[in-house]
């Protein structure tokens, strides 16, 4: 079972793995419709319509054993062998507590957040429904929300319910996905399987930027195994080294080079307004594909058709593309502040020139020709609002803001000049070509950044069936074939 299952980035590692969903629970209308479409697409009308049904996970109405009968299931501790989800996380993250703070004008209204305790239903699932494993997926925040560590405290609740425990920090880069994630996840198995848990090693060496270590440590604070005079229990594990012999990073060019590049917008060919998903483009046949992105076109069970879908990015300004095809990989938004300032300096004495007399500072003809070089955001707030992304590099951690706009990831290639599209956002959250996002085009950028990428799950699901000797019959099955993934378990 998948709880605040999203668009089903972390069930889908599990999926490959050779698991099948039971259901999603998900407040979001249109990921609630992604889940079913992609993992309950064969199902009867009916079960299709239950299953696509957006729900309230906090609702008296959609109590664990309730939601199991409306899926089917009469005995609600019958089926559900692991439970994956990661509870919302806006009030445990950083940037989640500063506009919460803004909002209510007091330096601890995180606290407040309603949200901040999601993760107390997805312990009453658990408590009802018995898994044998489960997994939940969370910002590193969450291990200093408001100088507490709420991981302990999950972790002694589960316990309680009689599982071993652990947590640890894991970076997607290190898992072969090009963007560099770093998230909290816990693992607990029940003490009956006699397992401890444990978290599989990196496939993939990476060199990360100061910024993530400085990141890493703040989160780590309250992380205590010792006080004055005594030892105290911590089920924190530090994170797994890498395999013997890892891959190198996989980078942002590695994971979009073989896409066709989208030019219109330079053209004078794009208009704003709704993008067509359904319209299917072919990969270029200039480019061989890497092993990355020759991966995600043959996915088990969600293969590329040979045509590509929702390929589609969004229209800005003119202003904005000047800037694009200037700035430099790496640039973020103070130095595309500069470039913009330099820019609209230069076209004032070119008008000068042309015009014989300068243009006034603070009329409404300087205030214009300024709006169309320089950008009206803040400079000194949120350096990160904008980037443009390097190719030999995985590229930064993509956020559900992705819904409202995308100047964080500017594609790297100049001559293109634009923001990401939804299928290049998809393609570095590591979903595969075949995935369906459901609704437009601002829903399908929130729904990727939402949630966990996939190969980084996979690498999860893998080990733990490996930890309790579940051996996949049929691994990575598609319930848009047909077919339907089963499992054996050889120890218990």
């Amino acid at each position: 079972m998948d709880l605040f299952a999203g668009a089903g980035g972390l069930f889908l590692g599990f999926h490959r793995s050779g698991g099948r969903s039971v259901g999603g629970v998900e407040f979001d209308p249109l990921a609630a419709l992604t889940y079913a479409t992609n993992f309950h697409g064969d199902s009867l009308p009916d079960e299709f319509a239950m299953h696509s049904v957006a729900r309230d996970i906090t609702a008296k109405e959609n109590e664990p054993a309730a939601v199991m009968a409306q899926w089917g299931h009469a005995d609600a501790g019958a089926g559900v062998d692991i439970i994956v989800g990661g509870p919302p996380c806006p009030a445990f993250a950083r940037v989640g507590r500063a506009k919460l703070r803004e909002i209510n004008q007091h330096p601890e209204a995180f606290r407040q957040d309603p949200r901040a305790k999601l993760y107390l239903p997805y312990l009453r699932y658990v408590e009802t429904l018995a898994p044998v494993a489960l997994v939940m997926e969370n910002v590193p925040d969450i291990l200093n929300y408001g100088g507490h560590n709420l991981a302990e405290e999950i972790c002694d609740t589960l316990e309680e319910f009689g599982y071993r425990t652990a947590y640890t920090l894991l970076n997607a880069a290190n898992y072969g996905v090009p963007q560099m994630r770093e998230r909290f996840f816990l693992m607990a198995i029940h003490a009956r399987a006699g397992i401890q848990p444990s978290f599989p090693l990196g496939s993939h060496k990476v060199e990360f930027p100061p910024g993530y270590e400085g990141s890493r440590q703040v989160a780590l604070k309250h992380i205590v195994t010792t006080d004055l005079f005594h030892p105290v229990r911590s089920r924190f594990v530090d994170t797994p080294g890498l395999v013997p012999r890892p891959k190198p990073a996989v980078t942002a060019e590695d994971a979009l080079r073989d896409l066709p590049p989208i030019t219109a917008h330079l053209e004078g060919r794009d208009k704003r307004g709704a993008r067509r998903f359904t319209l299917g483009i072919p990969y270029r046949d200039d480019v061989a594909p890497t092993s990355y992105a020759r991966e995600l076109r043959a996915w088990p069970g969600f293969a590329s058709s040979g045509q590509l879908m929702d390929h589609v990015t969004r229209c800005l300004s003119d202003r904005d593309y000047r800037l694009f095809r200037q700035m430099k990989a790496g640039d973020d938004y103070p130095r595309a502040f500069e470039l913009a300032e330099r820019l609209f300096s230069e076209a004032l004495k070119r008008l000068a020139g042309d015009e014989g007399k300068p243009t006034r500072e603070g009329t409404k003809a300087w205030e214009a020709i300024r709006a169309e070089y320089v950008p009206p955001y803040d400079h000194t707030k949120f350096p990160n609002k904008w980037r443009k992304m390097e190719p030999d590099a995985p590229a930064r951690t993509l956020m559900a803001h992705l819904g409202k706009d995308t100047y964080s990831h500017i594609h790297y290639d100049s001559d293109q000049a634009r923001v990401i599209s939804v299928r290049e956002a998809a393609r570095l959250q590591s979903f595969p070509d075949g995935f369906i996002f459901k609704g437009t085009m601002n829903p399908a950028f929130r729904q990727i950044g939402n949630s966990v990428p996939p190969l980084l799950s996979f690498a999860l699901g893998k080990h733990l069936f490996d930890i309790l000797g579940i051996a996949p019959e049929k691994s990575g099955g598609s319930v848009s074939d047909g077919s339907r993934p089963t499992v054996r378990r050889t120890t218990r």
